[in-house]
């Protein structure tokens, strides 16, 4: 009997084992919730959104979600899909996430401050959008950011000072805004182009020594 008894819960144990690894991991269930509630706050008029299914709870399986080995989101491919509505704080759950694209749709509202805790993140294309507000510093923290694409929207405000402690930013459009102030000359703003400010008519040239002008037009 305490044989059959050990066989059982031998058994047992690694039906336990089992499921544990078949079942969904807490990340990618948080990590669905974060999405559901991006495409709550969102109107989807094409339906681009229809497999983002709360009750799948591994977003892996969605459409425009790139996943890695582990099923952790890194990618949120929404370019030119015809939506509108305003992003939410929830995005900075993806812990993961490398790629972050929304651009040319007509998203509104501000850019979420959150956003500056995706360490991950290599790409940021919010541009051709109806976004307002400031360009958030906490920006400054995505110490792997590549590419910041924020053209022609309808930000106002100064260009974060915060955004020249990123090394790795290679390119940086914040066209078509209504932004003020001084352009950066320091860090990764000394190989952008000036033709990537163009187009804000209170923003001004090139700082001096790295210096913000505090007019009161700003």
């Amino acid at each position: 009997m305490g044989l059959s008894d050990g066989f059982f819960a031998r058994v047992l144990a690694l039906a336990a084992v089992m499921l544990t690894l078949l079942s969904p991991s807490t990340s990618s269930n948080s990590e669905g919730d974060a999405l559901y509630t991006l495409r709550k706050s969102l109107n989807d008029p094409d339906n681009v959104l229809m497999s983002w299914d709360p009750t799948l709870v591994n977003p892996c399986t969605w459409f425009h979600i790139t996943c890695n080995q582990d099923n952790r989101v890194t990618r949120v491919d929404l370019g030119n899909s015809n939506l509108s509505g305003h992003l939410v704080s929830d995005i900075a759950k993806l812990e993961h996430l490398q790629y972050l694209e929304l651009y040319k749709n007509n998203i509104h509202g501000t850019i979420p401050a959150e956003l500056g805790n995706l360490k991950s993140l290599i790409s940021l294309d919010l541009y051709n959008n109806n976004i307002s507000g400031t360009i958030p510093a906490q920006l400054g923290k995505l110490k792997s950011l590549v590419f910041l694409r924020l053209n022609d929207n309808k930000l106002n405000g100064r260009i974060p000072r915060e955004l020249t402690a990123i090394s790795s930013l290679k390119v940086l459009d914040v066209s078509n805004n209504d932004l003020c102030g001084t352009i950066p000359t320091i860090g990764p703003f000394e190989r952008i182009p000036l033709n990537n400010f163009e187009n804000n008519p209170r923003l001004e040239g090139p700082e001096l020594l790295g210096l913000a002008s505090y007019d009161t037009n700003c």
